[in-house]
């Protein structure tokens, strides 16, 4: 299974010593220049002092040169003498570009750390959480809007549309009480199977990016990353779908492209999985859930202990429980009686719904024998 490594956190937790949960004091030397390191940043186990360098170098685009033809020893007391081989070296020992943070998402970073220097330390609140909880929410949001886009703009390399959205104009003398269709059908040319086995393909895509930019999910061993996925990325990709599916129509949305549970039946999927997968749309959309809560279900889901040969299972399980007491909480804080009466409870009985949802749908993608084979992936996932 591919693993790309999108934008992530400028420093990169890494497992730490069982003994005395620090790392070794003979791990903490900067890759680039041998001096004592304060982490990993960038992707890599380096100082205070290369760190800021890299990041500066970055942001302004300096073009260095070097007068020795990029010779230049880079070690503690010489890392200052030439700026084009530091550099170099920055990027030799794999620090990436695509890990520094912007100057808004630094400024963020900084005034929810600041707010735990408040009375009241990390236990001071702001509408309810507590700043790491604040943190967590940012982070997540932030991983989820870069791999989910309700517009499907990414998806146009894909199969045609079968349906097009196309709203009904005024006045367009629908009858009374009859919701109008979103759908204008266009005329197919394809079985719908292809599409489903492609939009399957992309969704699953997007979701080890989504994975990739939780930093606890970097730290762990590829196996167990891979284990985490396999788990739960097919519930994941309902929790996304859930979030342009339209209870009026009882079609999902997805920008241009337009899918009802009748194209699921075209497509080869039975009623046994399609009537009970269009009630858990329905009623986990009348929760009315706000895009936090969405992203933090999509990271529970994700960091489960109980997925089968996964290792670090103690790190997992403590991830997954704070991800869990910041729903729960943010849910208490932004969502007044009686809107928020129970919803936590609801929302952790339809995740035991999906769970049966998921077992359905994997034994009938099993069942479709071309839809396993149009995409390796897929396979790989439900295997």
């Amino acid at each position: 299974m591919s693993l790309p490594s999108p934008p992530g956190t400028e420093r990169s937790p890494r497992p730490r010593d069982r003994a005395g949960d620090t790392e070794p004091d003979e791990d903490k030397v900067c890759a680039v220049c041998g001096d004592r390191a304060s982490g990993y940043h960038f992707h890599v186990m380096s100082c205070e002092g290369c760190k800021g360098f890299f990041r500066r170098s970055i942001i302004k685009g300096v073009r260095f040169t070097c007068p020795l033809a990029r010779r230049c020893p880079v070690t503690k007391a010489k890392r200052r003498q030439c700026q084009a081989c530091r550099l170099q070296k920055c990027l030799d020992v794999g620090m990436r570009r695509d890990m520094i943070m912007s100057e808004e998402a630094l400024r963020r970073r900084r005034e929810l750390r600041g707010q735990r220097g408040q009375p009241g330390g990390q236990q001071g609140q702001q509408g309810g959480l507590t700043a790491e909880q604040q943190e967590l929410i940012a982070l997540l949001i932030a991983a989820h809007q870069r791999t989910f886009d309700s517009s499907f703009s990414q998806f146009t390399q894909y199969w045609p549309a079968v349906r097009l959205f196309v709203p009904s104009p005024p006045g367009s003398g629908v009858a009374a009480g009859v919701s109008p269709s979103p759908c204008e059908e266009v005329l197919p040319d394809s079985s719908l199977l292809p599409q489903f086995a492609d939009l399957s393909t992309f969704m699953i895509q997007q979701v080890i990016k989504f994975a990739k930019e939780i930093p606890v999910f970097r730290s762990l061993p590829l196996d167990a990353q891979i284990s985490l996925l396999k788990g739960a990325t097919l519930e994941i990709c309902q929790i996304r779908f859930n979030t342009v599916f339209n209870p009026d129509t009882k079609a999902w949305e997805c920008g241009q492209r337009c899918y009802t549970i009748r194209d699921g039946a075209l497509a080869g999927f039975q009623q046994i999985y399609l009537e009970p997968l269009l009630k858990f749309h329905e009623s986990l959309r009348r929760l009315r859930l706000h895009e936090a809560e969405y992203a933090l279900l999509q990271a529970m889901l994700l960091f489960s202990p109980d997925h089968a040969g996964i290792a670090q299972r103690d790190v997992i399980d403590a991830f997954q429980e704070k991800v869990a007491l910041t729903l729960k909480s943010y849910i208490d804080h932004r969502h007044p009686p009686p809107e928020g009466r129970f919803l936590y409870a609801k929302l952790l009985l339809l995740l035991t719904e999906m769970q049966t949802l998921k077992a359905e749908k994997t034994r009938q993608i099993l069942h479709i024998q071309d839809l396993s084979a149009m995409t390796p992936l897929l396979s790989e996932i439900i295997s």
